[in-house]
């Protein structure tokens, strides 16, 4: 069983460098799933370094099993 990180919007933002994207509490994040994001965006995101000052999304860990 693999485990990969994922993300769940905590507050409500606009990601103003993906062209404006509105993002509400409960959404994951990226949007779509697939989109590469840096990891100092992510931090940056998970933490008060940002332009809102409160963390925005939070990390969660899901598992992965492969289906025979």
């Amino acid at each position: 069983m693999a485990k990969e990180k994922s993300y769940v919007v905590v507050h409500d933002f606009t990601d103003l460098q993906d062209k404006n994207k509105i993002y509400r509490t409960g959404d994951t994040y990226p949007s779509p799933a697939n989109k590469k994001i840096s990891e100092k965006r992510l931090n940056e995101l998970a933490s008060k370094d940002n332009k809102q000052g409160i963390q925005v999304i939070r990390a969660v860990e899901s598992s992965t099993e492969d289906k025979k």
